[in-house]
């Protein structure tokens, strides 16, 4: 077996057929510019989040071939190929959006600058790590435009592949849900879990009441009781009987939640349990949510949606050659065109912090545009030599970063419906924007 804490192999066949081919002809040394952008924004979206970085950075640390990674590459490289990679590690350098910033089409949201053999190889962990993430991270930080500051809980473990899910977990706390239910991203990045029980619990039990006091003996009055096994109505009476009106809250995981919750609030407030908080779930997305912002909901449980595609399409992300020794080059192909060279950007801002547009310009140029007061270089160093910059930001400062970014963005730019994006992409050498 591979050793588990290696990533070489996150890869595609073609990347080594490429750095093969590089070797033998003595192009493998020519010192490269990638960039990851994407052309356009998915159906629909008026922002990207840029999510995945931290998880970027560790994984390229470890991209590293042991014997066991050369022993499966013997069938595909050739021995010259092969004792490259015996020796390999990353030595570049890479600057990039940090995590929780918003993109737009275009922005050159990383910058890896190599040699064409070390830079070529990073290509599909790269694109694997940052199109899931920031899918994930855009879709959920819609979600909590529309939760409007409730509280919501990421628990799609079920629906994808577990290292995906504690992936997913991790882009939704960065987007600002509160807490996973996925225990290994609690361990692995420190987020807030929770959970209390399923419909098979109170199944399990000889009657609703049972399992009630079961879960409220271990769990306390704080606990969250699913009400909705049987009947929603005798549910919510057996609850707060059992747990008093301290009852923490009620979970609804069916029908119609709207209208079940409006009757659950009236209920738990006859009832005594006027603090008692109503937590709904099953299949909600963000129109759903954006639907249930008046009624009495105080927390949503969000799975499906949010960790497949349905709901968080790819960022569509892409990894091109810029630059080869200094000179710019550029794909031409139809609908998958590149600009070439090393590019900054630079997001303007009106006096009152509301984002103009992002310039994207030619960094190889003498000098960068003119930055106003307000406005923001918007990459960062991420990597120098192979190694990590010192001081980079946590996860908290992150969140952080996501929240004063979206206040930054046109009012319009926080729709839900289709539309432009928030603001436009102008590229400083061309005379269009896109």
């Amino acid at each position: 077996m591979t050793d588990p804490a290696s990533t070489a192999l996150f890869t595609d066949h073609y990347e080594l057929t490429m750095l093969a081919g590089a070797l033998r002809d003595g192009t493998a040394d020519r010192e490269c510019t990638f960039e990851v952008f994407a052309r356009r924004l998915p159906d629909g979206r008026r922002y990207g989040v840029v999510g995945g970085i931290e998880r970027l950075l560790e994984a390229i640390e470890n991209f590293r071939f042991g014997d066991a990674e050369l022993q499966a590459l013997g069938r595909i490289c050739d021995e010259e190929a092969l004792s490259w990679l015996r020796d390999h590690r990353f030595r570049g350098r890479i600057d990039g959006y940090p995590e929780g910033e918003l993109y737009f089409p275009g922005s050159p949201v990383l910058t890896v600058r190599a040699t064409f053999a070390e830079a070529v190889l990073l290509e599909t962990v790269i694109l694997s790590i940052l199109n899931h993430d920031s899918a994930i991270a855009a879709a959920a930080t819609r979600m909590v435009s529309a939760a409007n500051g409730r509280r919501l809980i990421e628990m799609g473990s079920r629906r994808t592949h577990e290292e995906s899910a504690v992936a997913a977990a991790r882009a939704a706390y960065l987007a600002g849900f509160t807490a996973t239910s996925n225990l290994q991203a609690g361990h692995r990045y420190g987020i807030p879990t929770a959970g209390t029980s399923a419909h098979s619990f109170t199944l399990l039990h000889d009657s609703e009441r049972s399992a009630f006091e079961a879960q409220v003996a271990a769990l306390g009055t704080g606990t969250a009781l699913l009400v909705d096994t049987y009947d929603i109505s005798r549910g919510i009476d057996t609850a707060v009987d059992v747990a008093g009106t301290g009852l923490g809250a009620i979970r609804i995981d069916s029908g119609d939640v709207g209208v079940l919750a409006r009757q659950a609030r009236e209920q738990l407030d006859s009832l005594g349990a006027t603090g008692t908080r109503i937590v709904v779930s099953g299949d909600l997305d963000e129109y759903a949510i954006a639907s249930l912002r008046a009624e009495p909901v105080d927390g949503y449980g969000v799975g499906t949606s949010l960790v497949t595609g349905s709901g968080a399409p790819t960022a569509g992300m892409v990894y091109k050659l810029v630059e080869v020794e200094g000179r710019p080059v550029a794909k031409r192909s139809s609908h998958k065109e590149s600009r070439g060279g090393h590019k900054g950007a630079l997001r303007t801002h009106k006096d009152t912090g509301t984002a103009i547009e992002e310039v994207v310009y030619r960094a190889s140029d003498a000098a960068p545009p003119k930055a106003g007061p307000h406005d923001r270089f918007m990459q960062i160093p991420l990597m120098r030599d192979g190694e990590r910059v010192d001081d980079l930001p946590t996860l908290e400062d992150n969140r952080q970063r996501l929240r004063h970014a979206l206040v930054s963005v046109p009012w319009e730019g926080l729709k839900l419906s289709a539309g432009e994006p928030a603001i436009p992409t102008v590229f400083a050498d061309a005379e269009h924007s896109t």
